[in-house]
This record gives structure tokens, sequence and C-alpha cells, in this order.
């Protein structure tokens, strides 16, 4: 195994996990720094946090240290990058933090392929353009977005999913302040994100403070949700 430390936190994984930029990501604390820069900015407390694409755990550890473990819920479909990330949220002390097995989807209900890959992190359900290079697909749980919502009532949503955001963050988000997302203009296109954001704007959304690069803030006041 080894071991990075970002923000006070230890991340630990294999070293075959380490595949193309993610241990120059690890070792320079770029790994996520958009969205924990978001949260750090936008998170208060009272807020429960539902990660979409948990990943090696980072999120909903640094989310965890600001509201409580009790108030963060990850989802993530990689049955082995899931291990990890339980693994690493009890290694820095927030062994409660619950971790769903599961792909975060739009609509449908039951299971859902997904093209793991050898680089975990760009690991996606299928997109327009196919299956990403070096996948096996597996078949998963599926998460509609409105089940979750449902129960775990988060104020906040950070969401990285290879471009399955298209489909989520296109649905009603009832009880949702804060929205961070990680776009993938490669996946879906200029188009895509230009849905996202007019389907955000339509739900009262507003763009916040903290987004750079592909890495999109938003926020809504007044209403469900409300600051």
């Amino acid at each position: 195994m080894r071991a990075f430390t970002l923000r006070g936190l230890t991340l630990y994984l294999p070293e075959t996990a380490l595949k193309g930029n993610l241990e120059r990501a690890l070792s320079s604390g770029r790994y996520e720094n958009h969205e924990a820069d978001a949260l750090l900015l936008h998170l208060r407390p009272g807020d429960r946090l539902l990660d979409l694409g948990a990943g090696l755990g980072f999120i909903c550890a640094l989310a965890a240290g600001i509201l409580g473990e009790d108030a963060v819920i990850g989802v993530e479909a990689g049955p082995e990058t899931g291990k990890l990330a339980r693994r690493n949220l009890a290694a820095n002390g927030f062994k409660g933090v619950k971790v769903l097995k599961g792909a975060a989807v739009g609509t449908g209900e039951g299971e859902v392929e997904f093209g793991q890959r050898p680089a975990f992190w760009a690991s996606a359900i299928k997109g327009p353009e196919g299956w990403p290079e070096n996948a096996e697909v597996i078949r998963v749980p599926a998460r509609p977005v409105r089940k979750l919502l449902a129960k775990f009532a988060p104020t906040a949503l950070c969401c990285d999913i290879e471009g399955g955001e298209l489909e989520v963050l296109t649905q009603p988000l009832p009880g949702v302040r804060l929205v961070v997302v990680e776009t993938h203009p490669q996946v879906y296109g200029a188009g895509g994100v230009a849905r996202i954001v007019a389907a955000l704007r339509a739900q009262g959304f507003a763009e916040a403070e903290g987004a750079k690069k592909d890495t999109l803030v938003f926020r809504r006041s007044g209403g469900a949700g409300a600051e």
C-alpha cells in the first residue's frame, strides 16, 4: 500500500491502482482539489452531503471532518474502489460514513452495466461514444437519484461520475441547496454542459463562487434547501 497525505487526511491505495496521472495528482495535492476547495468554501454546520462517485473516500472524509460522519453518504460503483473508500474513511477516524455500492443514475431500477477500468477513476457507465477503453463491463446496483434524495435528505451534493452527471443533474433535486459537480465535456460536449446548467437554473440554482475549469458550483436560495 502507498500512503498520500492531502489536507490532513491520509489516503491508502495499492501500487497497482496508481495508473496514469493519479500518482502525480495525489503527490501534488491536486487530487479532487477543485471539489474540495468548493466544499470547504460553502459547507456549513447542519448540512448533509451526498457524494456521488466517492472514489478513494477523500471528499467524504473531508466533509465528515466538518459535518460529522452521520451527515455524509457516499455512492461508489466500482466494487474495489468502494472497499478502498471504506478503508480510507476508517483509517481517518470516520468509520461511520456509509459508502453505498452502486451507480448513481437519473432513472431506472435494479442493476446497471458499469465499465470498470484499470484506472479506477475513469470507470463509468456507458456513454454516448460507447464503453471507455479497456473497460470490463460488470453489473452493479442502480441508485436513482430521486431515491437517494428521498432516503438521505442531503442539502449538498458532490458529483464526479465520469459523464453520468448529465442524466443525474437534470433530474429534480428537492431539498438540495448546494451542487458541486465535475463536468465531463469530453463525454457529452459543450451542449451537455449547457443542459446541466440550464436544468439547475430552472430549479432556482445560480452559479456560485469556487468554480474552476470543469468543476462547477451552484447554490440555491429560497424554497427547498434554502440558504
